[in-house]
């Protein structure tokens, strides 16, 4: 303050503020991956347990501001007690080649949340989303092909590359075993997000609090919505970025994308244990 003066004193009769409760620690889970898989909606629903608190922003520590130090990202975080646990969630990490190590650096007790959904419809949710943001982009298929003739897809366009999931896979079986990483089912969560979102928080450790009771379906967005959120009694729905109508796709390059995904997906059905009935 200027001159040294004291601060002014509070009005007679008022009581300080009350301080805020907990502490701001590193997340004991992360929502890792992958875009345009059904992360958001995971991290709205699972935010709803009390024994849950998540930062709302994607933070992107382990993948574009690690050199921030760790420091730096516990400050982002929520407040939490003793017997809640911290989330975050930020897509690009099941991608990054590094975030594995930096993410074990920090704990190797961190608990991982993949969600992941058909390769091919998330290609196409990823290049919807992006024309959105520049229209002027060339075609899907133009993206999709090096050589559309010989079927040679190019694996260097990131809407193609994230849905290599056996590939990023090994990445995070490195450094983490397979107990340590839960796998969520994009199409399940938009059928039955109670019995997914159950799955959840079993392998977090808490109580089974977020049920079928939590849940309406809305037609026009065509996914699971929360009846009501923690902060109102309004129904929330998440935003108009989610839900978009998809770019139609000449059924052919589909069909395409689809044998170049199955030694992908079999694969990562095998090393997982789980099949999501891609085909």
């Amino acid at each position: 303050r200027p001159c040294g003066r004291p601060p002014p004193a509070p009005p007679a009769g008022s009581a300080p503020g009350p301080a805020r409760p907990g502490t701001k620690r590193l997340p004991r889970a992360i929502v890792v991956g992958v875009k345009k898989g059904g992360t958001r909606a995971v991290l709205e629903f699972i935010r709803v347990h009390p024994e849950v608190r998540a930062l709302g922003t994607e933070p992107h520590f382990f993948d574009r501001n690690y050199h921030r130090g760790l420091e730096w990202y516990r400050s982002l975080m929520p407040r939490t007690l003793d017997s809640q646990i911290t989330v975050e969630k930020t897509p690009s990490y099941f991608v990054t080649k590094e975030a594995p190590r930096r993410i074990f650096n920090m704990s190797r007790d961190t608990k991982l949340i993949v969600v992941v959904r058909n390769p091919v419809t998330r290609a196409i949710s990823d290049y919807t989303q992006t024309l959105s943001k520049k229209p002027d982009i060339p075609t899907f298929e133009g993206l999709t092909f090096r050589n559309r003739s010989l079927g040679l897809v190019d694996t260097s366009w990131n809407a193609i590359r994230i849905g290599m999931y056996a590939v990023h896979l090994q990445s995070w079986l490195q450094y983490f075993p397979l107990s340590q990483i839960h796998f969520v089912s994009g199409e399940r969560l938009i059928t039955d997000p109670a019995g997914e979102m159950g799955k959840v928080q079993d392998f977090l450790g808490i109580k089974r609090v977020i049920t079928d009771k939590h849940f309406y379906f809305n037609k026009t967005k065509g996914f699971p919505c929360l009846k009501k959120s923690e902060s109102s009694g309004l129904p929330r729905c998440l935003g108009k970025s989610k839900g978009r109508t998809h770019v139609q796709i000449d059924p052919e390059v589909i069909e395409q994308l689809r044998d170049f995904y199955r030694p992908y997906n079999i694969k990562f059905y095998e090393t997982v244990g789980q099949d999501f009935r891609w085909e």
